[in-house]
């Protein structure tokens, strides 16, 4: 029987050179800094791994590059969304040749909370599908933002459905009764939203977290004392954990990018994706935030 997904499943991003071409080693360098860090799992590709700047070529190569550098030591979970599900389907059908866990994919926001036609696109999607799928709830205007209840309805409507990501807010009540309607028809939910909610859906029933990839020591040890009944500990990386991630929810990429160099996993932290950018101001902030966090540098060494 497969086990259960649950852990911290840091969302990789997508790094590129200073042209703004693919930088594989940079990303071989970020798989590395998370296995290292003992995540029970990574993500690829998702919002915060630029997707949506990928070209279909880039995509499925920077799949492959990771299938091969993991080589089956912890799950991978691949985000296939699209708002075309025959696209959609294509990144399933990889995320089952390289042997992934599972397939992610967005309630798409075209589609909003009309619910037969939310089923209708995941049965489409799933049909055939050789891996179980994870229901990603992103808020809009990114995602459809469903109610809690309609994203149970939802799955519950579509066997391959079995796991969900929630992500609107207020997450940690949503996560409550999704659980509550769904009653037991899918394995497992994990939280999102960069994890600055962690510790409330856990204590809700979450079985893990996916946030970006900066902190990902800091997010597996929290996990991990959590599951050991070590809700202090937990709490105390938290708390060391949430100005961090504050400032993550303004400048996203820009920040996981220049956190991950300054820790000496990468070199370069191009951006492609649209966003607010940094100015002298916030790198000062920035350098005061990692200086209070004690972790302005790792140990990093490639595996």
């Amino acid at each position: 029987m497969t086990k259960t997904l649950a852990g911290a499943f840091p969302v990789l991003p997508t790094l590129f050179r200073d042209d703004g071409s693919i930088d594989e080693a940079d990303f071989l360098a970020v798989i590395d800094f998370a296995l290292e860090s003992d995540v029970d799992g990574v993500v690829y590709p998702g919002v915060a791994s630029e997707v949506d700047t990928l070209t279909p070529e880039e995509r499925r190569s920077q799949v492959a590059l990771l299938a091969k550098r993991i080589n089956g030591r912890i799950p991978i979970i691949i985000g296939a969304s699209d708002p075309d599900p025959q696209a959609s389907a294509r990144h399933i059908a990889q995320a089952a040749e390289i042997g992934a866990a599972a397939a992610m994919v967005m309630a798409p926001l075209h589609l909003g909370n009309d619910i037969a036609a939310q089923t209708q696109y995941f049965a489409a999607v799933s049909a055939g599908a050789g891996v179980p799928i994870m229901l990603q709830n992103q808020p809009k205007p990114i995602g459809a933002g469903l109610t809690p209840e309609e994203v149970a309805a939802v799955a519950a409507a579509v066997p391959a459905i079995r796991y969900i990501k929630e992500e609107t807010a207020p997450c940690g009540q949503h996560l409550t009764r999704i659980k509550a309607a769904a009653n037991g028809s899918v394995d497992a939910i994990f939280g999102g939203a960069g994890g600055r909610y962690v510790t409330d859906e856990l204590a809700r029933g979450a079985a893990g977290t996916m946030p970006a990839a900066e902190l990902s020591d800091i997010h597996a040890s929290l996990v991990h004392a959590w599951q050991a009944g070590d809700i202090a500990t937990a709490r105390k990386l938290y708390n060391i954990s949430l100005p961090l991630l504050n400032f993550q929810a303004v400048f996203r990429m820009h920040m996981t990018k220049e956190v991950l160099r300054r820790r000496g996993v990468i070199k370069h932290v191009f951006v492609r994706g649209k966003g607010p950018r940094f100015d002298d101001g916030d790198f000062a902030e920035l350098t005061l935030l990692l200086a209070d966090a004690d972790l302005p540098y790792t140990n990093h060494k490639p595996l």
